[in-house]
C-alpha cells in the first residue's frame, strides 16, 4: 500500500487533487465555433480559443467581501453560503466618498485587527500574479502562436500581467481591451453602466494603459445579448463581462478575415465570469425587457405596420371623429355603428386635422356618466368629452407607443404629419402580438 500526500492510494495510479487550491490555475482553452460562421469563410477565419477564467474554483478564507449594491442576489448568496460577509455600498457614488466601497473596504480593514485587505485596484500582485502564471499558460497551450489577446478589463490585473508575459515572449503580439460604455479606462465619460465586474471610474494601480494596443467599447445591450448568445450556441454559461470580451473578440476576428490576415492568427478571449451569478438578470427575460435591453416585435415594428395589418370592418374609415356640437346620443350611435371604444373630438365642423382635435369619449366613459344621468346623452359632445389622447407618429415603434398607454391612456392617435391616421387601442396591441409573437432572444 502506497502513500500519497498524506493519504492512502489503494491504486498507484489514482489522481486526486490534496485540496481545492490545488485545482487553481491551469484553465482549459475551449475553441469558438458558432460565434464566428457570420464573419466569412472559416478558411480564412483565425482560430478564436476561449479561456475559462471562470472554471477556478472558490471559498478557502474567511472573508468580508464589499461591494456595489447592483450585484446581482447571486453572487451575493454565492459568498455567502462560502460562509463570506457580503457589505452592500451605493453604486452610484464618487470613489472617494465614504460610502463607496473602496472607502468602507478600506475603513473595515484599519477597523478590524488582524484584517488584511488584498486591494486588487493597487496590490501588484495581482497582475503579477497573472504574469507568472495566466499568461505563461496560454503560451505553452498555444505552442506561442498566440497573435492576438481580448479581455475585458476591470482592475487591469488580467490584462496587464498576462500582456508583459506575452509580449516578452513575442513583442509582435496584439492585446485589445473590451471596456463597457461609461467607463473611463477606454477614454470615455464616466456614467452608470449595468455590466458587473469590469469597467471603472478611475485608473487603478494595477492597470498599465502601455500594454492595451486597441479598445473595443461595448454597451450593456451588446455584452448581455452576446453573453446569451455564448450560452446558447457554444454551450458555455457565461455573464456579462464574458460577452463583453467576446463583442470585442469578434470584431478582431472580423477585422483579421477582411483584412486576409486571419488563417495564421491565433486569438485568445479571457472568459472570466460564468453566467451562473447573473440568471435573475442577464438571464432573466423580465429584467431584460424591464431594462430596455432585450429586442421585442415592438423594438422593430411601427404603429403604421399595426394599422396596415388590423382586422377591422371594409366600410369603417380609418379615423372617425366626434365633433364638440355633436349629441352625446349621436356619438353613443356612431360607436355602436363601428363597433368601436373610442373616439377623438375634433372642434372643426368639417375637416379633422390634428390641431382640431381637442378631446376624446370613450364608450365605458359615457356608459358610467349616462347612467347615473340619462340626460346627459341629450347635451353637446363639448360638455362632457375626456382629455384628448396623446398623439403619435405612425412612423414610431411600438415599443415608443406602448409606453404611453403604460402609462394610463385608454387610446392613441397615430398621426402622419397633420392629419390622424387612425386611433391604436390596447386591443389593437394585443391582436397584433397574438398573431406575431416575439422571436426568442
Amino acid at each position: 500500500m502506497t502513500r500519497v500526500a498524506g493519504l492512502s492510494a489503494i491504486l498507484a495510479g489514482m489522481q486526486y487533487a490534496e485540496t481545492i487550491l490545488d485545482l487553481v490555475g491551469r484553465t482549459p482553452l475551449v475553441r469558438i465555433h458558432r460565434l464566428t460562421r457570420d464573419l466569412g469563410p472559416a478558411d480564412r477565419q483565425p482560430m478564436l480559443l476561449a479561456k475559462l477564467e471562470m472554471l477556478n474554483p472558490g471559498g478557502g478564507y474567511r472573508c468580508i467581501f464589499v461591494m456595489a449594491d447592483k450585484q446581482s442576489s447571486e453572487k451575493q448568496q454565492l459568498l455567502r453560503a462560502y460562509g463570506a460577509e457580503v457589505v452592500l455600498c451605493p453604486t452610484n457614488v464618487a470613489p472617494e466618498s465614504p460610502e463607496s466601497y473602496y472607502s468602507v473596504a478600506a475603513r473595515l480593514a484599519r477597523d478590524i485587527p488582524g484584517a488584511f485587505k488584498p486591494d486588487q485596484y493597487w496590490n501588484q500582485e495581482n497582475p503579477d500574479a497573472h504574469e507568472r502564471t495566466t499568461g505563461p499558460e496560454i503560451w505553452e497551450q498555444t505552442e506561442g502562436r498566440v497573435t492576438h489577446l481580448v479581455a475585458s478589463v476591470g482592475t487591469g490585473g488580467t490584462i496587464t500581467g498576462i500582456a508583459r508575459a506575452l509580449k516578452a515572449r513575442n513583442p509582435r503580439i496584439q492585446v485589445i481591451g473590451a471596456d463597457p460604455e461609461g467607463s473611463v479606462l477606454s477614454g470615455d465619460t464616466a456614467r452608470p453602466y449595468l455590466t458587473e465586474g469590469v469597467g471603472e471610474d478611475f485608473l487603478p494601480g494595477t492597470y498599465d494603459p502601455a500594454v492595451v494596443d486597441r479598445w473595443v467599447r461595448v454597451s450593456d445591450r451588446d455584452a448581455f445579448a452576446m453573453a446569451r448568445r455564448v450560452t446558447r450556441e457554444e454551450g458555455i454559461l457565461a455573464g456579462g463581462s464574458c460577452g463583453t470580451a467576446m463583442v470585442a473578440a469578434r470584431d478582431v476576428v472580423r477585422d483579421l478575415t477582411q483584412a486576409g490576415a486571419g488563417g495564421e492568427a491565433v486569438v485568445v478571449v479571457i472568459l472570466p465570469d460564468t453566467g451562473r451569478n447573473y440568471l435573475s438578470k442577464v438571464y432573466n427575460d423580465e429584467w431584460m425587457r424591464a431594462n430596455g435591453l432585450l429586442a421585442t416585435t415592438g423594438a422593430t415594428t411601427r404603429v403604421s405596420e399595426l394599422l396596415a395589418d388590423r382586422h377591422r370592418a371594409p366600410d369603417l374609415p380609418p379615423v372617425v371623429v366626434a365633433r364638440t356640437t355633436d349629441r352625446v346620443g349621436d356619438a353613443i350611435a356612431v360607436l355602436q355603428a363601428y363597433g368601436i371604444s373610442q373616439l377623438p373630438v375634433s372642434e372643426d365642423a368639417e375637416g379633422d386635422a390634428v390641431v382640431g382635435l381637442v378631446g376624446s369619449i370613450s364608450e365605458r366613459g359615457l356608459l358610467e356618466r349616462a347612467f347615473r344621468d340619462p340626460s346627459l346623452v341629450g347635451r353637446t359632445v363639448g360638455e362632457v368629452m375626456d382629455p384628448p389622447l396623446p398623439l403619435v407618429e405612425a412612423s414610431v415603434t411600438l415599443d415608443e407607443a406602448f409606453a404611453l398607454l403604460s402609462g394610463g391612456s385608454p387610446a392613441l392617435v397615430a398621426v402622419r404629419g397633420d392629419r390622424p391616421a387612425g386611433v391604436v387601442t390596447k386591443l389593437d396591441f394585443l391582436e397584433y402580438l397574438a398573431h406575431r409573437p416575439p422571436r426568442p432572444a
